[in-house]
């Protein structure tokens, strides 16, 4: 005959399995994130589809959202919406990495209803001077040039929007 199991005894194995869990999350986050950088962010320095020339630091003083994305991933479709949306109330560039050349782009974008500023970075020169590998990769940079907030993955429009705001508060 075996002996019932005590609640603490299985309340400290769940809570070991999600520890467990959260130590396992946070190690890959970090492995993904070891080459990106951190502190102040890089210029840019570009243009855009339309040849508008942009620079990152012509938005000093205010928060601004750096979103590096593909038009070939299926998470980035997932957040475009979401991108565009912010981009209405805050300073936005995106970099549309790999992606083919301004007439794909910008082809892709009218497909898809979206209106955002996009930088092309079609050999990816842009993304390795933030070490980015992979899209999407989301970056809200303070008033004064440091980056504050790095995602990599899906991140929502809520969670982009409110880190930007805090941003703003620093």
């Amino acid at each position: 005959m075996s002996k019932p199991v005590s609640k603490s005894r299985k309340f400290v194995k769940s809570l070991l399995q999600v520890l467990f869990v959260l130590l396992v999350l946070f190690l890959v986050r970090a492995y993904m994130q070891r080459d990106v950088v951190s502190g102040m962010a890089p210029a840019i320095s570009a243009h855009l589809l339309d040849g508008k020339a942009i620079e990152l630091s012509q938005y000093q003083g205010t928060p601004v959202l750096l979103h590096f994305w593909a038009s070939w991933c299926g998470i980035c479709r997932v957040e475009e919406k979401g991108i565009d949306a912010i981009a209405t109330d805050y300073p936005v560039i995106t970099v549309a990495m790999q992606s083919g050349d301004k007439a794909a782009i910008s082809t892709y974008l009218q497909q898809q209803g979206l209106g955002f500023p996009v930088v092309a970075d079609p050999d990816g020169q842009l993304a390795s001077r933030y070490g980015v590998r992979a899209v999407p990769a989301s970056f809200i940079i303070d008033a004064n040039g440091q980056i504050r907030f790095v995602e990599l993955g899906y991140t929502t429009e809520t969670g982009l929007r409110l880190r930007l705001w805090l941003t703003g508060l620093l």
